[in-house]
């Protein structure tokens, strides 16, 4: 084993019905080189593994539910993923392809995107994210974060894309009037808009995860 980290997988949503996967694709990659490029938190950012599914790795929970806000928030509409986060150890094995990815951090991350699927199934459509500890790491923390996971998640899915966009911005410190003359509305168009979306709650949370100490 290489020690503990935070393994994330990723599946693209409803991958199977988009009328052009390559394209979805492309948006998708592009997305995730605009927030490594933003913000590199990731010790290896998400890359495609197989089918629709991708992986990457992380120091912490934070750094990673950082992250993957900022993705949420970089995708055009219609392309969105399911993310689980796996918290443990993480390992490799020898393979005469490579370093084959292995360990409980990775059998986390999968269970916990088997949770996300069946609660955005079932009960919670707006649900996209969720953490999963292995045995010997902190499930306690993983639950409180799960809490603040599932509203975050809510308020992303309710967006526009044009809110995304802006939140986006806010995120990277732009003011609104910047926001305003990139996006051509008022400064009181960007202010309701990111007020109507509970924008405040979303920034604040991304400010504390990227608090020092």
């Amino acid at each position: 084993m290489s020690g503990s980290a935070v393994a994330v997988i990723a599946d693209i949503v409803g991958s199977r019905g988009l009328d052009d996967r390559a394209a979805a694709q492309r948006a998708l990659d592009e997305a995730i080189l605009r927030v490594d490029a933003d913000l590199p938190l990731a010790r290896r950012a998400l890359l495609p593994i197989v089918g629709d599914e991708l992986q990457g790795v992380y120091d912490s929970t934070a750094d990673a539910m950082a992250s993957l806000l900022l993705l949420r928030l970089a995708l055009p509409d219609g392309i969105e993923c399911r993310y689980g986060i796996g918290v443990g150890t993480l390992g490799e094995v020898p393979s005469r392809a490579g370093a084959l990815a292995e360990g409980p951090a990775w059998w986390a991350a999968r269970d916990a995107i088997e949770i996300v699927h069946a609660l955005q199934s079932r009960s919670i459509p707006g649900a996209r994210t969720w953490i999963v500890a292995a045995a010997g790491a902190d499930a306690a923390s993983a639950r409180l974060s799960n809490a603040y996971l599932l509203a975050r998640d809510q308020l992303v899915s309710d967006m526009t894309a044009r809110t995304r966009r802006l939140v986006y911005g806010r995120l990277q410190g732009r003011t609104q009037a910047e926001l305003a003359r990139s996006e051509r509305i008022t400064q009181s168009a960007v202010s309701q808009a990111l007020a109507t979306a509970g924008a405040g709650a979303v920034v604040e949370g991304f400010r504390q995860l990227r608090a020092e100490g």
